[in-house]
């Protein structure tokens, strides 16, 4: 909003210099909205440990699944329904919803740590960068540069859930499967980008609310990490499978 304010009330007046000064508000980000990212990201990596401790509790008692889902969905309404002023209530229920959410993955989890432990460090690592690169570039980008990326990402979201409601009646073929991954990571990636464009942008306009904003990224990083470790088990399965095949022929 400062942005905004500046452009209107700056003292030269030529075209030229108002474009200059439109390109420059554009780009630059304020010491208020630098330090609500700030807390963002640090809230952001709390809810990443608290998603990894709930992947651990998983595998030394086996307690994800379909409950600790409803628990994970009941946490995040109970945050969003709470008011913003009570802080450590809705920063609470958002490390209980990420401790679910990371129990709720712990058997896909398990799944790869018996068949190659390192794949879920690659996954992890791969969505770190990648989360970290996109990210990074919607914080340099001009604002609100990306934004309108919204629409197609939201229509990619609706081609998703009826290639998934399809398969699941009628059944699908391992292209439709690869489809809807490789497909999948794409929207998510770029939901990074304008997730954190919107956070930037309703900061600049006084949302500093940012233990919703970390929870968006933290759905975002989650989405991308699921579709990175599938992708990697299914390489890794294949290529046995054809050294397998190599041997006995």
């Amino acid at each position: 909003m400062d942005s905004f304010a500046s452009f209107f009330h700056s003292q030269p007046h030529s075209g030229r210099n108002q474009s200059y000064q439109s390109h420059k508000n554009l780009r630059q980000i304020s010491p208020v909205v630098q330090h609500h990212l700030q807390q963002v990201y640090l809230t952001l990596c709390c809810s990443l440990v608290a998603s990894a401790v709930g992947a651990y509790l998983h595998l030394v008692w086996n307690m994800g699944g379909l409950l600790t889902t409803l628990a994970c969905m009941g946490s995040i309404v109970w945050l969003l329904s709470s008011p913003t002023y009570e802080e450590r209530k809705r920063f609470g229920l958002f490390m209980a919803a990420s401790l679910f959410q990371g129990a709720s993955l712990g058997p896909l989890i398990d799944f790869v740590i018996e068949f190659d432990p390192s794949i879920l460090v690659t996954a992890f690592g791969g969505t770190a960068i990648a989360f970290g690169c996109f990210s990074a570039a919607a914080t340099v980008a001009k604002r609100r540069e990306y934004l309108y990326l919204g629409g197609l990402l939201s229509a990619g979201v609706s081609i998703l859930f009826w290639l998934h409601f399809t398969s699941a009646i009628f059944g699908g073929s391992m292209a439709i499967f690869k489809f809807e991954l490789y497909f999948g990571l794409l929207v998510f990636l770029g939901y990074v980008v304008v997730d954190t464009q919107e956070i930037i942008e309703r900061a600049h306009l006084g949302d500093l609310d940012y233990v919703k904003h970390a929870l968006t990224l933290f759905t975002d990083f989650a989405a991308v990490f699921v579709r990175i470790l599938i992708s990697l088990m299914k390489n890794t399965v294949e290529k046995s499978e054809k050294e397998k095949r190599k041997r006995k022929s």
